[in-house]
């Protein structure tokens, strides 16, 4: 087999240190400092960004804001409140830095002087704000609020509250779809926006409803914030993201770009009515002639490449930019000068950051790296967060062509800690295509001796596990268990052109599992250290899938299995999940409508061939992949006699997100492949 790598000479250099005294953990990875995204001042001299600590004693964790000078220099912290502090947003003049808040008991907006001092409470509302953005002109505050859609007034929404939780009957009825979402249980209200005046920085009047008769979750449910909608720069207008709450949300990914008069004068238009697919994120250039958004081609599919399109307000004419860039961006910006486009995107193992001519169309790749999570562009440099795969994210600067740290939150968090080196490396794959992998060395690595194998299997099924850093599936965690981590970008994943993301709809046991069988076997002939005799495969959700899809079809090859949230009955799963689209679009269409594709790659088919021990990990609160599905994963191998473990967690979804949680669910995982890869013995 013909091997192809690269080796990341950067990530390969020693540390320096004669001895590290303690390798990665569990423990290290929950305490770390979380550094969000960054915000840069309206001069372009400072950023103000959060830092994510994890409090020990609750397991949770909570957000200050930080402020660190583009020049660089020490960060300071501005806000230190046990309620966590999100959200910064500069005024356009910069001298107030507002924030959300629950200091006061609900989910307010706050406002603070950069050179620090007491923070001031902006809104005073009935009900919990879940966005807001400011207007250029500092005139208005624009929220988002969850309200009954037929309340007129916030005061309906919050008497109906007091009714309900006065309320002895616990019963709930629906007439629609969706019954529930992620990991809750949805009730009749709805996210809107409103809008509010502001004078010397401090709300003056009434909320007034934004988006009026458009009955739909403003932000979106579950994900959706402020990059949802912007307010023009001459505060007239709002352009925001909505999907009609029409009884089809279950199986539509129709979102459109929709515009409302800030003042009410006018009833909000629909700008995309003609693409059925999903466009959102709209941004607008500084000089408010232009609209830019993000869109995809096809109905029904949340996976669809993302194109750039871009609007004259004036005329209405649209235009896709750069329409030969087969990339799909995660979000967009215009520059200070407003004649090009930044973006950042899943990029061959990272995730990159582009600017793309407005004028041209030409698409320039600036930096990478690792992954570049989040940016901020001003009128002078760029500001990003970037992480990789033996670091959490920092923020950097890149001006003119150049790149330098900006924070150092892990720095001395991490000294002394002995972490694994790692290497890409590609092979041929399904189809006689090139894929890409990735191989981590144990921390403790010793030339001339061999390590069993931890194989790591990304969920998405569109998704990758590349050069990042990752707060539940680390490999670090695993390299610091004394084991090497080798992990495939299959194909279905992100980042490698839109035609090999489509490749797995529709054959999702096929050249994926090809793909890991020839992935594990090149990296084992390439890395004389993988101990190939001993090996175990782990995943979660379509990862998940994959481990009961291997249990069934390539059951001789691993020493244990781990299973976190996989799919165990296609069928089941398909009238059991929330979102229907991604099925539907996934295996063709409903279940009842073609049951043949659903059952071609349903894991329950094989269990004649299961026999590997398996570990199986759920959520209660799991509603993308219900529990269920874990507990007949369970029950199947324990009736079989296949020595198997359950690890259930009552208080966590489709993620486990407590701190303490988290490390309950490393130990319980390393133990299991302590117990089976130390001898090579099942």
């Amino acid at each position: 087999m013909k091997l192809r790598f690269r080796a990341l000479p950067a990530l390969f250099l020693l540390l320096g240190q004669a001895a590290l005294a303690e390798p990665f953990n569990a423990e290290h990875l929950v305490r770390l400092h979380r550094v969000g995204a960054p915000v840069v001042s309206p001069g372009g001299d400072h950023v103000v960004y959060t830092v994510r600590e994890t409090d020990m004693e609750t397991g949770k964790g909570r957000m200050d804001l930080w402020l660190s000078p583009v020049a660089g220099g020490e960060p300071r912290r501005l806000t230190v409140h046990e309620s966590a502090d999100t959200d910064p947003a500069w005024s356009s003049g910069g001298d107030w830095i507002y924030f959300l808040s629950g200091r006061s008991g609900l989910s307010q907006v706050w406002r603070i002087a950069p050179r620090g001092g007491e923070a001031v409470q902006v809104t005073d509302l009935p009900l919990d704000v879940g966005s807001y953005r400011l207007s250029p002109t500092g005139h208005h505050l624009v929220v988002s609020m969850r309200v009954y859609p037929e309340c007129e007034a916030l005061s309906c929404t919050v008497q109906r509250d007091e009714k309900a939780a006065k309320d002895p009957t616990s019963g709930m009825r629906f007439e629609d779809l969706f019954v529930r979402h992620w990991d809750r249980w949805l009730d009749p209200k709805i996210s809107r926006l409103f809008v509010l005046p502001l004078k010397k920085g401090q709300t003056a009047g009434a909320a007034e409803l934004l988006s009026g008769d458009v009955v739909a979750e403003v932000p979106s449910r579950t994900w959706g914030g402020k990059e949802e909608y912007v307010i023009s720069p001459d505060g007239t207008t709002v352009y925001f993201t909505a999907r009609l709450r029409n009884g089809s949300e279950a199986w539509s990914t129709n979102f459109d770009i929709w515009s409302v008069a800030l003042d009410g004068s006018e009833a909000a238009v629909n700008l995309t009515a003609a693409n059925p697919a999903w466009d959102t994120q709209p941004v607008i250039n500084p000089d408010g002639e232009r609209l830019a958004w993000l869109a995809m081609s096809r109905a029904g599919f949340e996976a669809d490449r993302y194109r750039i399109m871009v609007r004259d307000l004036s005329s209405g004419a649209a235009f896709e930019l750069a329409p030969d860039w087969d990339r799909s961006p995660s979000s967009i910006a215009f520059s200070g000068d407003g004649k090009s486009i930044y973006a950042n995107a899943q990029d061959m193992g990272e995730k990159t950051l582009w600017r793309f001519d407005l004028d041209t169309g030409a698409a320039h790749r600036l930096t990478g790296g690792g992954t570049i999570s989040s940016f901020d562009v001003s009128s002078g440099p760029v500001v990003f967060a970037r992480d990789n795969l033996r670091s959490p994210s920092e923020l950097f600067i890149l001006e003119g062509g150049e790149t330098r740290q900006l924070t150092d939150f892990t720095g001395p968090q991490l000294e002394g800690t002995e972490m694994g080196e790692y290497q890409r490396f590609s092979f041929e794959g399904a189809h006689g295509d090139t894929v890409h992998g990735y191989v981590m060395k144990p921390a403790d690595y010793e030339e001339g001796k061999q390590y069993p194998v931890a194989f790591l299997i990304h969920g998405g099924p569109q998704g990758s596990f590349g050069d990042h850093w990752h707060y539940r599936w680390n490999p670090q965690t695993y390299a610091g268990q004394g084991f090497a981590a080798v992990f495939i970008d299959f194909h279905g994943s992100t980042g490698y052109g839109q035609a090999f993301t489509d490749s797995i709809s529709g054959d999702w046991g096929g050249a994926p599992l090809l793909d890991l069988q020839l992935g594990l076997a090149a990296a084992i002939e390439a890395f004389d250290f993988l101990d190939g005799e001993r090996a175990c495969a782990l995943g979660a959700s379509y990862g998940g899938y994959m481990v009961n899809w291997i249990a069934g079809n390539w059951p001789e090859r691993f020493n244990c299995l781990v299973n976190h949230d996989g799919i165990f009955d296609a069928r089941m799963m398909y009238y059991a999940t929330e979102e229907l689209w991604f099925p539907e679009w996934e295996h063709g269409g409903p279940y009842h409508a073609d049951p043949e594709e659903y059952e071609k790659h349903n894991p329950v088919n094989f269990l004649q061939h299961w026999k590997t021990p398996m570990l199986v990990v759920h959520g209660e609160l799991d509603y993308r992949v219900p529990v269920t599905q874990g507990i007949a994963t369970f029950t199947a191998l324990r009736r079989l006699g296949i020595p198997a473990q359950f690890l259930y967690f009552p208080d966590e979804n489709h993620w486990v997100l407590n701190a303490h949680n988290s490390i309950q669910w490393h130990e319980t995982v390393n133990a299991w492949l302590h117990r089976h890869l130390e001898t090579g013995s099942d």
